[in-house]
């Protein structure tokens, strides 16, 4: 198997080296990560400057590039750049919960939307802030219950949480916000926002929000279609 890996934190990352050392067991590896940490740039594409790409030398990856741009810049140059054909890209593991609304924000989530978008299918993969060992010790388990399942056959994308002494696998739905933020002046008309966490208890493991606080693993398939299908059906008799 060829399998890309990227991720949002940066190609120095941890949790990127954690998933390259667990990938490379299972295949042909190539590493094309941003060259400076890209949270919450979601999907973005740069397309009004050239941008930067380096190889970088990582032990365990038969290629390694550094690309001065967003995640989503990062899928495309592996996959339409390098002119290389892959059967999987792997997007994390990043350092905090993709889950809820907070989705949309994300730039691990936005490299797995756009290898789907290229007809490759992906994972993003993240976990709890406060260390990676959880994800290190059960890549392996959600990988084994992805092949079991033929998810991959199913769907191009999927977004996975992993939070700390994780005691199982919930398939699940993306749940509501987790995080808002405020903007605390700084002067000079500058603001910076701070993040603060507006989660809810809704006692619905089928969410991924309540599966990963309750601590489950949650395994999200996701989509790239926009449209509310419901309100479609009611819409389109009227034109």
């Amino acid at each position: 198997m060829r399998i890309a890996l990227t991720n949002d934190d940066g190609i120095r990352g941890e949790g990127l080296r954690l998933l390259l050392d667990w990938a490379s067991r299972h295949g042909e590896v190539t590493v094309v990560a941003p060259k400076e940490e890209q949270s919450g740039k979601s999907h973005s594409i740069e397309l009004h400057r050239p941008f930067e790409v380096l190889p970088v030398d990582m032990p365990g990856a038969v290629k390694a590039m550094s690309v001065d741009s967003t995640p989503a810049d990062c899928v495309r140059f592996a996959l339409l750049g390098l002119e290389e054909t892959f059967d999987l890209v792997i997007s994390g593991v990043n350092k905090g919960f993709n889950i809820g609304s907070d989705i949309m924000y994300s730039g691990t989530v936005g490299a797995a939307f756009e290898a789907a978008a290229l007809g490759v299918p992906a994972l993003a993969v993240s976990t709890d802030p406060r260390s990676f060992d959880s994800a290190r010790e059960h890549l392996e388990t959600v990988w084994q219950f992805i092949e079991e399942n033929r998810l991959l056959q199913r769907n191009l994308a999927y977004n996975i949480n992993i939070p700390l002494e994780a005691k199982g696998i919930r398939v699940t739905h993306q749940g509501g916000p987790y995080f808002t933020d405020a903007f605390e002046p700084r002067g000079q008309n500058l603001y910076m926002p701070m993040g603060r966490c507006i989660y809810e208890d809704k006692g619905d493991d089928t969410l991924d929000t309540d599966a990963v606080m309750h601590g489950y693993i949650s395994v999200t398939p996701l989509t790239l279609i926009r449209t509310d299908m419901n309100v479609y059906e009611e819409l389109k008799g009227l034109s």
